[in-house]
């Protein structure tokens, strides 16, 4: 189980990140969902022990990070694959790895294998790696101590759709057999294959959580009017957060009838409104992360919820 109570981050005056909360429990994939900069990185590092919190606390099974005797045979990390040592071979680089854990060095080569670097590949310096190889280098040193836990930041950048492919077999194969699995992934349609829950954080604060079907069941409103710019007025006036949608219409985090409301207080005629249900994610993840007049999802940041 990972557990963010309440979390802050700040870098001098800047809150990196404000009052985040949500948990990831056994046997679920968590996709961690948010525009650059909005402090995905930031939480994943201190939930990894790599930067201490401001306020609050990110543990694993209600330890801290640092306080597990041995981190690596619990938490598996991949936060940059371009961190390893690029003039050790890749098989080099896992037997260390396997050295520091106490694991059997026979774990290697069976890791080696399994995701997919041969042992023409396993004898290369990982400076000749590609991104991709890098990649699954990394996710074989984030399962090399049998872990019950992944956290994994954007494992997916460099892989062809083969490995995309695979990727997400491993990930479900690994949550489906009573894992715990936080992804942190620009690719909204893999998240979309493979997540079982959703945490979608912009401007630092999380906007909306929840189990995938239900956030993408409820997208509110899809929302069209003659005068765009007096309905986006209209909307930010009443604090509803809203994105684009495709033509001219928008997709407001709201239901119909505070949009109806908002709408005709504002006197803006509507030549559409109804339930962007089934939207699906990418749509979800504009209406809840594009930046409106008061920030984030114009203005409604905390207050989607499933």
């Amino acid at each position: 189980m990972i557990a963010i109570e309440h979390l802050s981050k700040r870098y001098g005056g800047h809150p990196a990140v404000d009052d985040v909360s949500f948990t990831c429990a056994p046997g679920t994939v968590t996709g961690f969902l948010g525009p650059n900069g909005a402090g995905k990185s930031t939480t994943l590092r201190v939930l990894c022990g790599l930067a201490a919190p401001t306020r609050g606390t990110a543990t694993v099974g209600g330890r801290r990070y640092r306080d597990l005797p041995n981190p690596g045979r619990e938490v598996g990390v991949l936060l940059d694959a371009a961190a390893q040592h690029p003039g050790r071979t890749g098989r080099e680089a896992l037997t260390l790895a396997a050295t520091v854990l106490g694991v059997d060095r026979g774990r290697v080569a069976e890791l080696l294998d399994h995701v997919g670097l041969d042992g023409t590949a396993a004898r290369k310096r990982v400076g000749a790696y590609s991104l991709g190889m890098r990649q699954r280098l990394g996710l074989a040193g984030a399962l090399l101590g049998d872990p019950r836990v992944l956290v994994l930041d954007e494992p997916a950048n460099g892989l062809d759709p083969e490995g995309i492919f695979w990727m997400r077999g491993l990930l479900r194969g690994f949550a489906d057999r009573g894992g715990t699995v936080l992804l942190s992934s620009h690719l909204l349609r893999e998240v979309e294959a493979v997540a079982d829950r959703l945490v979608v954080i912009a401007g630092g604060r999380v906007v909306a959580q929840g189990a995938m079907d239900e956030l993408l069941a409820d997208t509110g409103v899809r929302v069209r009017a003659r005068d765009r710019a007096a309905l986006e007025r209209a909307l930010t006036a009443a604090g509803i957060g809203f994105g684009p949608a495709d033509g001219d219409a928008v997709i407001a985090a709201a239901d119909a009838g505070a949009v109806g409301e908002a709408t005709s207080r504002a006197g803006v005629p509507l030549l559409e409104l109804q339930p962007a249900g089934g939207a699906g994610l990418e749509d979800l993840f504009r209406s809840l992360t594009s930046a409106g007049p008061h920030g984030p999802a114009g203005g409604t940041v905390g207050e989607v919820r499933a």
